[in-house]
């Protein structure tokens, strides 16, 4: 899957630049992943290790500060392991198994990473260490973004939920449902936002509400995860049934075989990127230091996901 993608998908036109601490940052992060506990079998912590969550991180982030990359990639490993926990060892296979997992997760959430609580750990390795992200964003006083990353995480946790009803049920969502729902099943709005939090100078709350920058966001949420959905569906169809790819919707709405269906799905991608240029060019003109800088993360992030899915041994 990976030859079609590369020769499907138009590379993103955008610098390719890579964070210097990558290296340590990752062998960090992975202590940081072992010692609470997150992982404790040979094969998550090889399937975490393909996917390389620092190298992505690094790549959307290059010149963030070092503790701040770590965060980030301390956020994207916790994705992963929450992911593979739910499509690959079964706790998403139905919403009543999930659904106690999400509730303890939504109360650690619910903290808002008050540094006086105690430790949840009657929510598991994900509660412990979800608090103590939420407890290194809090520290960083940027209250705003805290409470974007919580709401955030609050609508990955929920649309998890919505995946589980659809296996449980065989149910295969339409195109226009999967990709509305696929940007917070993705994990990437909240991956934005500890983006954002490694500058300093970003557009503030009013100027976020900008309709056309947010439609702008959500544009590049979406090219991320149609990226991923590309090169990432040759192993999800080989390894399950699971629908939750934009090619598997397209193939259960219009009928498509699947070599038309990978093409419609690049096609989206490719004409997706191509809008986005289009919109970015509008913002960049205006004279705005703040806006270019929220673009610059989301070109960092479209062009990261890109280059990162060609080398990571999980979609091999």
């Amino acid at each position: 899957m990976r030859s079609f993608a590369v020769s499907a998908l138009r590379e993103p036109p955008y610098p390719a630049r890579r964070h210097a601490a990558v290296d340590l940052v990752a062998a960090e992060s992975g202590e940081w992943v072992r010692e609470l506990g997150l992982l404790d079998t040979r094969a998550g912590l090889r399937r975490l290790g393909g996917a390389n969550p620092a190298e992505l991180a690094g790549r959307a982030c290059p010149d963030a500060p070092v503790e701040r990359l770590r965060l980030l990639t301390d956020l994207i490993s916790w994705l992963f392991v929450m992911d593979d926990a739910c499509d690959e060892d079964g706790l998403g296979a139905s919403p009543t198994r999930l659904a106690p997992t999400v509730a303890l997760l939504l109360d650690v959430l619910d903290r808002h990473g008050d540094p006086d609580a105690p430790a949840p750990v009657d929510a598991g390795p994900l509660g412990v260490a979800l608090d103590d992200l939420c407890r290194r964003v809090r520290a960083r006083q940027r209250p705003t973004l805290l409470l974007r990353l919580v709401s955030q995480l609050r609508e990955y946790l929920l649309a998890l939920l919505w995946e589980a009803a659809n296996r449980e049920h065989g149910r295969v969502p339409g195109v226009a449902e999967y990709v509305q729902m696929r940007r917070h099943t993705g994990g990437v709005r909240p991956s934005f936002t500890l983006t954002d939090l490694t500058h300093d100078g970003l557009p503030g709350p009013g100027r976020r509400a900008d309709p056309t920058l947010a439609a702008l966001d959500a544009l590049a949420a979406d090219l991320v995860c149609w990226c991923n959905d590309i090169f990432s569906y040759g192993k999800e169809r080989d390894r399950s049934s699971d629908v939750h790819n934009l090619v598997a919707t397209i193939v259960g709405e219009d009928g498509r075989d699947e070599g038309a269906a990978l093409r419609a799905a690049a096609a989206r991608f490719n004409d997706g990127l191509a809008a986005y240029a289009e919109r970015e060019a509008v913002f960049a003109g205006t004279g705005d230091e703040w806006v270019r800088a929220f673009l610059t993360t989301r070109r960092n992030w479209i062009r990261a996901t890109y280059d990162w899915s060609l080398a990571a041994s999980r979609y091999a």
